[in-house]
C-alpha cells in the first residue's frame, strides 16, 4: 500500500489536506470522491521522497510511449482551455513513469514562477530533445501550443516506429548467424577431433588438402579457443571505438551508404528522418535555417548531415532549398523534385510529408525484402559449410575403407 498526500475542497467548500493509504493513485481518487472531496492535487509520498533524494537532474531514460502519451494528454488539456500550470500538474500526476512525473512537476513549478515552457523543458535534455524544445518554443510564440504538441506526439511515434522496424528486421538474421557460428564451432571442437583420431590410426592414408585444412582449422579451435573469443571481442571493441571517433564516424557513414543492398536502406532511413523532421519543424512555425540546423543532428549519417550544413549555408545566402540539396548528390531525385514543387507552390510542408510517408513505406518494404533474402542466404551458407565439412571427412573415409577392403 502506498501513502498519498492530497489537497482538495470538501462538500462545505473548505480547503482541506491530508493523507490516505491506497493501492494506486486511481483508487485514492475514487476513495476521496466517495467522501465528497474534490481533489486539487495528490501525490505519492514515497515517490516524491525518492525523487528528492535522486535530485532534479535525473538522467534515467524515458520511454517513447510514455513521452508520446504525456504529450497527447498535455495537448488535449491545453486545447480544452485549461491553464498551462494546471495542465502540467494534472499530467504530472497521471503519468506512471517516475522520472517523467518529477520532470513535469519541476517544469510546472518553473512555469508557475514565470518561466516559459520551453525553458523549463530545456532543464531536462535527457528527456526532451532539441526538436521537442524548439517546437514548444514555436508553439508558445504562435499561440498554437496544443496543435504543436499533437504534431510532436505523432512525430515521436513515427520515429519510434521506424527505428523499431529497422532494429526488429535485424534480429532474425543475427540469430541465424549466431546459430550457424555455434553449430560450426561445435563441429570443429567436438566432432572433427574424433574423426581425426580415426585417420591418425591409419598413417599410411594420404589425406587430401581440404581435409588437412579442415583438421588445421579444428586444431586452432581446440588448442587456441582461449584466444579466439577475446580476440573477437577486441576486434569488436576496436571497431566500435573507431566508429565513435570523429574521423571513424565520417568514414563509416560514407562506407555504410555504399554497402550493396544495405546502403540503400541506410540512405532511405536518413532521407525519411530528414523530410519528416523538417516537415514537423516547418509546420510548427520554426524558421527554415533553425530547422535545418536541428535536422542535421537527427539524420543519423554524417555524410548527409554535412550535405545539409552546406545546403543551409547556401540557403542563408538566398538560394532555394532544392538547389543545394541537388548539388550535394546525397538525396534521391524524387526528393529534390518534390521539394522544388513545394517551394514553387508554397506548400513545402505538405510535399515533405508526402515524401516522408513514401520513404517510410519504402523502408518497410526494403527491409522486408532484405529479411526475406537473408534467411535463405544464411540457410544456404549453413548447408554449404556443413556439407563441405562432411565431404572433407567422408571422401578420405571412403578411401580408407577401400584400402582396408
Amino acid at each position: 500500500m502506498a501513502i498519498f498526500e492530497y489537497k482538495g475542497i470538501n462538500s462545505s467548500g473548505k480547503n482541506i489536506s491530508g493523507s490516505l493509504d491506497s493501492e494506486n493513485i486511481r483508487t485514492a481518487r475514487m476513495k476521496l470522491k466517495k467522501d465528497q472531496i474534490f481533489v486539487t492535487s495528490i501525490r505519492d509520498k514515497k515517490k516524491e521522497s525518492n525523487l528528492r533524494k535522486s535530485g532534479p537532474n535525473v538522467t534515467a531514460n524515458v520511454g517513447v510511449k510514455d513521452l508520446s502519451l504525456m504529450t497527447r494528454q498535455l495537448a488535449t488539456l491545453i486545447k480544452s482551455n485549461i491553464p498551462l500550470v494546471d495542465a502540467l500538474s494534472a499530467v504530472a500526476e497521471q503519468v506512471e513513469n517516475v522520472v517523467l512525473s518529477h520532470a513535469l512537476s519541476d517544469c510546472r513549478n518553473m512555469v508557475n514562477e514565470g518561466s516559459t515552457l520551453h525553458k523549463a523543458l530545456a532543464k531536462y535534455p535527457n528527456i526532451f530533445t532539441n526538436i521537442y524544445i524548439t517546437m514548444c518554443e514555436a508553439g508558445e510564440a504562435s499561440g498554437s501550443l496544443d496543435v504543436i504538441l499533437l504534431r510532436l506526439a505523432e512525430f515521436t511515434e513515427a520515429q519510434a516506429d521506424l527505428r523499431s522496424k529497422v532494429s526488429g528486421a535485424l534480429i532474425y538474421p543475427l540469430l541465424m548467424l549466431l546459430v550457424t557460428g555455434a553449430l560450426l564451432s561445435f563441429m570443429f571442437v567436438f566432432l572433427v577431433p574424433k574423426i581425426m583420431s580415426i585417420f591418425d590410426a591409419n598413417p599410411q592414408l594420404t589425406l587430401p588438402w581440404y581435409t588437412v585444412l579442415l583438421f588445421d582449422i579444428s586444431g586452432v579451435f581446440v588448442n587456441y579457443w582461449w584466444m579466439i573469443f577475446p580476440s573477437f571481442g577486441l576486434v569488436v571493441f576496436l571497431f566500435l571505438s573507431w566508429k565513435k571517433s570523429p574521423t571513424g564516424s565520417k568514414q563509416w557513414d560514407a562506407i555504410s551508404l555504399k554497402i550493396p543492398l544495405f546502403g540503400a536502406v541506410v540512405r532511405m532511413v536518413a532521407v525519411s528522418r530528414f523530410t519528416r523532421t523538417l516537415e514537423t519543424l516547418l509546420t510548427g512555425g520554426v524558421p527554415m535555417l533553425t530547422a535545418m540546423a536541428i535536422v542535421r543532428n537527427v539524420v543519423g549519417n554524417e555524410v548527409i548531415a554535412l550535405a545539409i550544413d552546406e545546403a543551409r549555408s547556401n540557403i542563408s545566402e538566398g538560394e532555394s532549398i532544392s538547389g543545394p540539396l541537388k548539388k550535394s548528390e546525397q538525396f534521391p531525385p524524387i526528393v529534390i523534385h518534390m521539394v522544388n514543387i513545394g517551394e514553387k507552390t508554397g506548400d513545402l510542408e505538405n510535399m515533405l510529408q508526402q515524401v516522408s510517408n513514401a520513404y517510410e513505406f519504402q523502408v518497410k518494404n526494403k527491409i522486408d525484402t532484405l529479411t526475406g533474402l537473408m534467411a535463405p542466404i544464411i540457410t544456404i551458407f549453413m548447408g554449404l559449410s556443413i556439407g563441405a565439412i562432411v565431404l572433407a571427412i567422408m571422401i578420405p573415409m571412403f578411401d580408407m575403407m577401400d584400402s582396408i577392403g
